[in-house]
């Protein structure tokens, strides 16, 4: 807007000071040759006097020398009765002797362009009833003169409008455009999770209505995050009587896997619940990316979710299955977002698929991501689409829909995605691409082709989703 405005500026100035500089210039040199000729014309007049009374060429020579401003003045005196032998003429001659008969004819004044300027040749009439011409040399330098210094006073002058003019568009662009970057400013720190991002409320009439209306509304996201923060704790607070009391029981189940699985499922349970209550409870959300040397170990995590969720797969005889996870696979997300995501992907695979049915989980670290397949030999998924969809649930009881959103907003987090398509176990394969270097994850075909090259070696794995298998009822 800053530059449109100055060259709108620019352009209208500069078609004003040619449409007045011009014309101007042009009178200007007008002037100049009328004031030449003006005075040329009194020369002549001066000399009038004298050839009314007299023809005598020593007269007539004193009142040329002293009439003449010295550029030069010649006098043409007919001889008596048009005999061409005695004619008179005095100074040097200039015009053609054409121009001077056709001046006698005419009787009246006349210019002509001669040699190094103008020649003016003024009729006078003698006493003895013949025409004299009196011609006066007017050089080009005198018809010239004062012109070239007027232009250049009209070039600064109309040079002084117009960065004038650009000036002061200028400061009015940066008028406009400084609460307009403001505003910008304001609407990206808060998008960033700077709650406090306020814009002053400066500049025309329409951009302070725009900055009252933004901080209004940031004032309003600002409440409603405080409300939502708040019922979340809430809800969260409510949920520790019964977890008591789940607690309790589970003490009270004696020794075996089944119940030391139970007791470590209800303290994950409680720390879970913990965690939001304090996330909730926390005035300054986190919503930055992790910095440098944040994240955790991916292949630590796997290897932890898999020992929790290996007790449950024996007591419904599933076969279970882990690759990758035998050396340190850093990545920049939170190990307790990577968990979440592990429980919401693994538990999908229990709740939604026959007892029996096999699982793998496998590891695939790349030079700029890693990959995380969670796969089955289940019946698959019938629209991956909707799957992804947030809130899409199969709508059986203990799906809430949110089990996949939660793995895609991770994988989102550092610029990777989430796909779903089938598996070399003959069922659904989740694919989690999380990207290491925070760049938007591109077409994946030559780093699938990459993670098969990795593949080999290891105990066979899923391949990549395909195409989508049909799998009803699994928790979106």
């Amino acid at each position: 807007m800053r530059w449109a405005l100055v060259k709108v500026s620019l352009a209208v100035t500069a078609m004003v000071v040619v449409a007045f500089a011009v014309p101007l210039g042009l009178v200007i040199r007008e002037m100049a040759r009328d004031r030449a000729f003006a005075g040329a014309e009194r020369e002549a007049a001066a000399v009038a006097p004298a050839l009314s009374i007299t023809t005598d060429r020593e007269q007539l020579e004193r009142v040329v020398a002293s009439a003449g401003s010295g550029t030069g003045m010649a006098v043409h005196i007919p001889a008596p009765g048009g005999r061409s032998g005695d004619a008179t003429d005095l100074g040097r001659q200039r015009a053609t002797d054409h121009d001077i008969a056709a001046v006698r004819e005419m009787g009246r004044a006349s210019t002509t362009e001669v040699d190094g300027g103008f020649s003016l040749l003024q009729p006078v009439a003698l006493s003895s009833g013949e025409i004299a011409v009196v011609e006066v040399f007017v050089p080009e330098s005198a018809v010239t003169n004062g012109v070239g210094t007027a232009w250049a006073v009209l070039a600064a002058v109309g040079a002084a409008l117009i960065v004038g003019s650009v000036a002061v568009a200028d400061r009015l662009g940066v008028r406009m455009v400084q609460p307009a970057r403001r505003l910008v400013d304001g609407a990206h720190e808060l998008g960033e999770g700077r709650l406090g991002a306020r814009v002053p409320e400066e500049g025309p009439d329409e951009l302070r209505r725009a900055a009252v209306a933004f901080n209004s509304m940031a004032d309003q996201v600002v409440q409603l995050l405080a409300n939502e923060r708040e019922l979340a704790a809430d809800l969260s607070h409510r949920l520790r009587t019964p977890l008591t009391v789940l607690r309790l029981n589970a003490a009270s189940l004696g020794d075996g896997p089944a119940a030391e699985q139970t007791r470590a499922a209800v303290e994950q349970l409680e720390r879970e619940v913990d965690t939001i209550i304090r996330t909730a409870r926390d005035a300054k959300p986190q919503t930055a990316a992790a910095g440098p040397g944040a994240g955790c170990d991916a292949a630590e995590v796997v290897r932890e979710r898999m020992g929790f969720w290996s007790a449950l797969a024996e007591d419904e005889g599933r076969k279970w299955r882990v690759a990758g996870a035998e050396r340190p696979v850093r990545i920049p997300v939170a190990r307790s977002d990577l968990a979440a995501s592990l429980d919401a992907l693994l538990g999908n695979v229990f709740r939604h698929t026959a007892e029996g049915t096999a699982f793998a989980v496998d590891l695939h670290n790349g030079e700029d991501a890693v990959i995380v397949l969670v796969s089955d030999a289940g019946p698959g998924i019938a629209d991956p689409e909707a799957a992804m969809a947030r809130g899409r649930g199969s709508g059986a009881d203990g799906s809430t829909g949110l089990g996949l959103d939660i793995v895609r907003r991770m994988a989102e987090s550092t610029g990777g995605d989430v796909r779903i398509g089938s598996s070399v176990l003959g069922g659904t394969e989740v694919r989690i691409w999380i990207q290491l270097d925070g760049r938007t994850a591109p077409e994946r075909r030559g780093h699938r082709g990459a993670v098969r090259r990795r593949r080999q070696g290891r105990a066979p794995a899923p391949e990549p989703a395909r195409a989508p298998a049909a799998r009803a009822g699994r928790d979106h």
